[in-house]
């Protein structure tokens, strides 16, 4: 099989699940698939929503000295926390990332699935994941994180794809060489195109991940929706669980 290089999952952080979980489910036409209670033993809760088939996931804490709450308290609860890759090899890519000075943060062995999470000071702006489960390479496969039956909870209805993840840096260029080297792709015009999204690096004060971009049917529905729940809105974005949603057609 050809190695491949997938976003699988993105993951935001937020004070308490609600009501991030109710707004983006109510705001985007999706719906929950997983809550997972393999994450309690880090002091945290989360929900997963499929937005076709890369996961979008909330964690909060749920108690005091959570790596989750330190982020939280760090960036002023602005930016994602983790940008989640599946490809054939994690612990490969996980030596590789050593190679260059990234640390190893965490190993995750959850027969069939096995994930190596490499530290996000190494990584700026978000912890990087890469994941591998056993059997599954199809896309629609097995995802043990996000239960195990995810797929049946896929709406597209309202929205179409997760189509962009946004970073911001005061040095855009030389993060996204750092991310490309990371994950081995190279970057044209400060951004990694991958099979299913595209990774942008953009100027800004600090280093986050401060954007997701998506495919939406009805831009002024979805838009309509987030005023409905007192989310301010400007232009074709709004503010939700620290990072901006951007909608285009």
């Amino acid at each position: 099989m050809a190695p491949y290089m997938r976003l699988r999952q993105i993951c935001l952080v937020a004070p308490q699940l609600e009501p991030v979980i109710s707004d983006i489910a109510r705001i985007m036409g999706l719906a929950v698939c997983y809550r997972d209670g393999n994450v309690a033993k880090y002091g945290l809760e989360n929900a997963l929503l499929p937005v076709d088939t890369i996961l979008l996931e909330v964690v909060a804490p749920f108690k005091d000295g959570t790596t989750a709450g330190r982020f939280i308290e760090k960036t002023g609860g602005r930016g994602g926390y983790m940008a989640i890759f599946c490809c054939d090899d994690p612990d490969e890519r996980g030596r590789h990332a050593n190679a260059m000075g990234v640390r190893t943060a965490n190993v995750i062995d959850h027969a069939p699935y096995h994930g190596v999470q490499l530290h996000p000071r190494d990584c700026r702006a978000a912890f990087i994941e890469f994941n591998h489960t056993e059997g599954s390479d199809d896309i629609l496969g097995p995802y043990p994180p996000a239960g195990p039956d995810w797929q049946k909870f896929i709406r597209t209805d309202m929205t179409q794809a997760l189509t962009a993840v946004e970073m911001q840096s005061p040095d855009p260029a030389g993060l996204a060489e750092h991310w490309g080297k990371i994950i081995g792709i190279a970057p044209i015009d400060s951004e990694l195109k991958l099979p299913n999204a595209i990774l942008r690096f953009v100027k800004g004060a600090s280093e986050i991940m401060s954007a997701l971009e998506f495919r939406v049917a009805d831009a002024a529905q979805v838009l309509h929706a987030a005023k409905a729940r007192g989310l301010a809105v400007a232009g074709n974005e709004f503010l939700l669980g620290g990072v901006t949603f951007r909608l285009g057609a």
